[in-house]
């Protein structure tokens, strides 16, 4: 993966189109994150985003998107990782924004996507290389008026969560598998310490005990062994809860699977 940075901005090419735009040409770095696209300075018509890997369009983005480029007409990000409805909502906010290309996006799939992005964005003229037809934006008014069609869009329109991600998940877990191993063997080592300082044989034949009991020596480490102790079955809990959770995750990746097999409309709109 590739950081969206200003210096990547500027080496990137950057020429006049076919229909006379000046493009931004972005394609194939394997982007995550759509940042830093102030670096721009507006002076594009078009950016083409394909082949990378755009999950959101919040977050550092989608706050100030209008902000960055007020005056874009044309955004393509066809084969991106967008899954969710609510996730374009930031792209209403681009006035000048005419031109859409989503295909080959998980969201494509989702049930009235062609008819939410319309009332959503209505500035767009056409949605992955279709013109929008004014049946389509009638149909669409009528889906998503009054207060029914509203919580029609707010049921629709879920969005991304990315706190609880898998990679970040994944880390905290072994974080904790760290901890137990460090509370546990750090018990063991103190008493094989005090056993190789001991000064006579009744005292290291005492230690044995304690340490085949798995208790610790001295009245500081005795009184922090019970905490450990407890800290290491809490540990161990929270361990065995994880993994069914993490067995969930991954079923509900598997079932969402399906979205990579996209459908790819090849009818072209040269204007």
């Amino acid at each position: 993966m590739v950081k969206l940075t200003a210096e990547l901005i500027e080496q990137a090419a950057q020429y006049t189109n076919p229909v006379r735009d000046r493009e931004l040409d972005l394609r194939g770095y394997k982007i995550p994150v759509l940042e830093n696209l102030g670096a721009t300075l507006d002076q594009f018509d078009t950016i083409d985003l394909s082949d990378n890997e755009v999950r959101k369009l919040d977050g550092r983005i989608g706050e100030n998107l209008e902000q960055s480029l007020p005056n874009l007409k044309e955004l393509i990000l066809t084969s991106n990782n967008i899954q969710e409805l609510g996730d374009l909502d930031p792209l209403a906010t681009v006035k000048s924004l005419t031109l859409l290309s989503l295909l080959r996006n998980p969201v494509t799939n989702k049930k009235h996507y062609r008819l939410y992005v319309i009332n959503k964005i209505p500035q767009i003229r056409v949605l992955d290389f279709q013109k929008v037809k004014l049946k389509e934006r009638q149909e669409a008014e009528k889906m998503f008026k009054g207060k029914r069609g509203a919580q029609l869009a707010k049921d629709i329109a879920k969005r991304t969560k990315t706190s609880v991600s898998q990679g970040s998940w994944l880390k905290a877990f072994l974080s904790r598998i760290s901890l137990f191993l460090l509370i546990r063997y750090s018990r063991y080592y103190t008493l094989i310490n005090a056993i190789a300082n001991a000064t006579s044989l009744a005292e290291v034949e005492r230690l044995k005990g304690l340490l085949q009991s798995g208790q610790i020596p001295g009245r500081e480490l005795r009184s922090g062994a019970s905490n450990m102790v407890e800290e290491e079955e809490e540990i161990q809990e929270e361990m065995q809860e994880s993994v069914p959770m993490y067995e969930d995750m991954q079923g509900a990746e598997g079932e969402n699977g399906g979205d990579d097999d996209m459908q790819e409309d090849v009818h072209m709109n040269g204007s």
